[in-house]
């Protein structure tokens, strides 16, 4: 009886063991997704900002919370919680890593938004997802954003990066990336299209601004969606990302909206979701794009 109940002893611990080795293996044996474990990997010597948006609004690397918070709560997000917009925002003070640049940056972000207009030809609003301001002008130095012009369903959602940056004699450059929802009669072979069919549904976004290229680009769920023909921006020559100062991120609205001096009816807060929003300062690879959309959607 005892050389049984010590037999049964040492199977039970035997399987203790057991089990606890298979949940570490498990835990530490997923495999690199373009050669990174997380998200945090991709790009990470280039991150200036992160909001993890987890509950709170603080932006990560410099501690900063926002000076500002409207109609803004937390739900249930793509990586654990998400900042839930009901035609509002959260604006901060300049956080001083995004007041240099080495001439590139990227801004990348999931989002859940809905169509504005419903109807083709009915009222809209845009649907502003983070701005790198510029004081008392509507677009920052760096904008991205949804809108309906070019409306094609009620699902398809048109993504805009606007860029309004500094040249060196102080005037202003700008320009956009446009995601043309479809072909229009007067397109040539240099344009591209892509319906965008991610309204009500959570999308990885990515604008890009390429200083040494002269380009900006957008990205959706790793694919480039950007009108080709309007990417370049400068007759094909560089052109470095110069910010005018000072300069503050706002997430979920434009400039003239957070400070209170809007008069454009197309112009409001966001209603709408926004999780892991990232600012690089690089213009990200195709490669990070895609890794960094992988990566986060499964939770890494």
């Amino acid at each position: 009886m005892k050389t049984n109940r010590l037999f049964y002893s040492l199977m039970v611990a035997s399987g203790i063991a057991l089990v606890a080795s298979c949940s570490s293996d498990d835990s530490s044996s997923l495999p690199p997704i373009g050669g990174y474990n997380s998200a945090d990997e991709v790009a990470a010597t280039s991150l200036k900002a992160y909001w993890p948006l987890n509950g709170n609004g603080k932006e990560s690397i410099s501690n900063t919370s926002p000076n500002n918070t409207v109609a803004t709560t937390f739900v249930e997000g793509v990586k654990g919680q998400a900042a839930n917009f009901n035609t509002g925002f959260m604006a901060y003070p300049a956080i001083t890593a995004l007041n240099t640049t080495s001439g590139s940056a990227s801004i990348s972000c999931w989002a859940k938004v809905s169509n504005t207009k419903l109807v083709a030809g009915g009222p809209s609003n845009i649907s502003p997802i983070f701005s790198l301001t510029r004081t008392g002008e509507v677009f920052g130095n760096l904008n991205l954003l949804g809108e309906t012009h070019g409306l094609v369903t009620s699902d398809s959602i048109q993504m805009k990066g606007v860029f309004r940056i500094k040249n060196d004699d102080g005037s202003e450059f700008g320009g956009d990336a446009v995601n043309m929802l479809k072909q229009e009669s007067w397109m040539d072979a240099t344009h591209t299209w892509a319906a965008n069919k991610i309204g009500g549904q959570w999308a990885h976004i990515v604008y890009i601004f390429d200083g040494p290229t002269g380009t900006n680009k957008l990205y959706v769920n790793g694919v480039k969606i950007s009108n080709s023909a309007w990417e370049v921006r400068n007759g094909g020559n560089a052109k470095m990302l110069n910010h005018f100062l000072p300069t503050r991120p706002v997430i979920g609205a434009l400039e003239t909206v957070a400070n209170g001096t809007n008069t454009d009816a197309w112009n409001a807060a966001l209603k709408g979701q926004v999780d892991e929003l990232r600012v690089y300062d690089k213009a990200l690879t195709p490669a990070e794009i895609g890794a960094l959309y992988e990566l986060e959607l499964a939770g890494r």
